[in-house]
């Protein structure tokens, strides 16, 4: 397929030699230690609570009396954001993203920024410049990522809600890890003004909670279109009062399993618990059949393509915001990403070195054609899930291949941890790409109160994900099934423990 064809130009010499790197690498000033190096080398690897505040929104509001925690790669003014690097420590925004207006607008009370991956580009919780966040089910374990300290919190119960940024499943993964939901809403529906950028194509600002209702709340105060301010925007009449919306009937609707996202599954528990809570919906009406998308397990290399110089032209090129787009342009952030670039260049995160590099290498050598290639694979697999969106109403498929995994110890090769950091989406990238909406719901048990401190559970009591896709623009449909799930799940469990109790 085409995919493989971009999937062996990687691996067959149209990125660059390890020779190629370092010359390169001292024409631009790059420095690299021995562990950055082998981690450079390894073409296996290129597929690629952060500020405490108190703001107190609006007397009045949807969100009146809601803590809210704000992932640290959007602007809130006056606050430190550091996107998880060193680079950035001293950044202060000028700005609130439109997101964050929003929220205070409604009655949110904003806590904090919450901690992310270094630039947000990892899946796992251990690349912050500020040490590992960790899991509130079991601290020896993953929040997940790259909205690490987002998901922390909210499950932790120390905010009610939380904004979270999702490139390749940055909300979702996280959600899953730590047993919350996550939604990435259909593309530009929540506008990304004030956010910092990694590629325009795929930046969707998402919402997490402990409920699907609480998912729902924040998605209606923050969508909506900007005025123009974020390009990733189509204009919409009005946003749906979602949270009002969720009891509505489903009998008739259909859902399909989608083989190749359970295929992707590495653990039979993940896999068995999806299925069997979603066999549940048929007590609502809800017909659930299975379907296949084989361009699904292609993703890795339409993503590769696409992310690899989007991350290059907008992220750092482009300083966070975008190379020749139209829309807000964030200058105090850009000009802060220029001075960390071109001074800071010690400072800089081992994932964004190998950005840069990459990125400046296939600039000389090739110009954008990887990514234009990419792209153009892209349509033909939003048009092979809107095929089958025809024909059934949502997708149904595990978040993520496995439970979350623990945090590698002190003293692991840096080689094998970003190994560990890019192998959490094989599910969840494919829906960034394409723009469709996609929501994970907890399905797992775990007993006892989730709390701050380790409740020091085995692997068969941690958190499990399932993630229902739907068609782009229809929120509503996504959300109203992950409600009946949500419901389906807890009558289930409250069956299995009265059933339990008589024995």
């Amino acid at each position: 397929m085409a995919s493989d064809k971009i999937l062996s130009d990687v691996d067959g010499g149209l990125l660059p030699t390890l020779s190629d790197l370092t010359t390169l690498s001292t024409k631009l000033g790059l420095q690299w230690t021995d562990e950055e190096l082998a981690v450079l080398e390894d073409k296996t690897l290129y597929p690629i609570r952060a500020w405490r505040c108190d703001i107190h929104g609006a007397a009045e509001g949807k969100l009146a009396g809601r803590t809210v925690g704000i992932k640290d790669n959007i602007a809130v003014a006056g606050i430190p954001m550091s996107v998880g690097t060193a680079m950035l420590r001293e950044y202060l925004p000028d700005f609130d993203a439109t997101v964050v207006t929003r929220i205070l607008d409604a009655g949110g009370r904003i806590m904090g920024k919450t901690t992310t991956e270094a630039m947000c580009l990892s899946g796992s919780s251990v690349t912050s410049c500020d040490g590992p966040v960790t899991n509130p089910w079991d601290v020896a374990r993953i929040a997940g990522g790259s909205s690490s300290g987002s998901a922390a919190l909210v499950a932790g119960g120390i905010v009610d809600m939380a904004l979270g940024g999702d490139q390749g499943g940055s909300v979702r993964i996280p959600a899953s890890c730590t047993g919350i939901v996550g939604m990435k809403p259909t593309f530009g529906l929540i506008p990304y003004t004030g956010a910092m950028a990694i590629d325009t194509s795929l930046d969707h600002i998402g919402v997490m909670a402990t409920s699907v209702r609480d998912c729902a709340l924040l998605l209606e105060v923050t969508a909506g279109y900007d005025k123009g301010r974020d390009t990733r925007q189509k204009v919409l009449a009005t946003v749906p009062q979602f949270s009002t919306l969720l009891e509505a009937s489903l009998y008739g609707r259909k859902a399909a399993l989608l083989k190749e996202g359970f295929d992707n599954c590495e653990e039979e528990d993940v896999k068995d618990l999806v299925e069997k809570v979603a066999a549940q919906l048929h007590h609502v009406g809800v017909s659930v059949t299975e379907a296949s998308v084989p361009l699904h397990q292609e993703s890795a290399g339409m993503y590769t393509a696409t992310c690899l110089q989007g991350a290059y032209y907008t992220m750092l090129k482009g300083g966070g915001a975008g190379y020749c787009d139209g829309g807000y342009h964030p200058v105090s952030l850009q000009e802060a990403m220029f001075r960390g670039l071109n001074s800071d260049l010690e400072k800089l995160p081992t994932v964004v070195k190998r950005y840069l590099i990459f990125g400046e290498f296939l600039e000389r050598s090739i110009g954008p054609s990887l990514r234009g290639k990419g792209r153009n694979l892209i349509l033909a697999l939003a048009d092979a899930y809107d095929s089958l969106l025809q024909e059934v109403d949502v997708l149904i498929m595990p978040t993520l291949p496995r439970k979350a995994a623990k945090i590698p110890p002190p003293g692991t090769p840096l080689q094998d941890i970003y190994r560990h950091t890019n192998s959490w989406s094989a599910n969840t990238r494919s829906f960034n790409l394409t723009g469709h909406p996609a929501i994970s719901v907890p399905v797992g048990r775990c007993v006892g109160p989730v709390t701050t401190r380790s409740c020091n559970m085995g692997d068969d009591q941690l958190p499990v994900g399932l993630m229902v896709v739907g068609r782009r623009y229809e929120d509503l449909t996504v959300l109203q099934v992950a409600h009946a799930l949500e419901k389906l799940n807890r009558e289930l469990n409250d069956s299995a423990m009265a059933a339990s109790a008589t024995r």
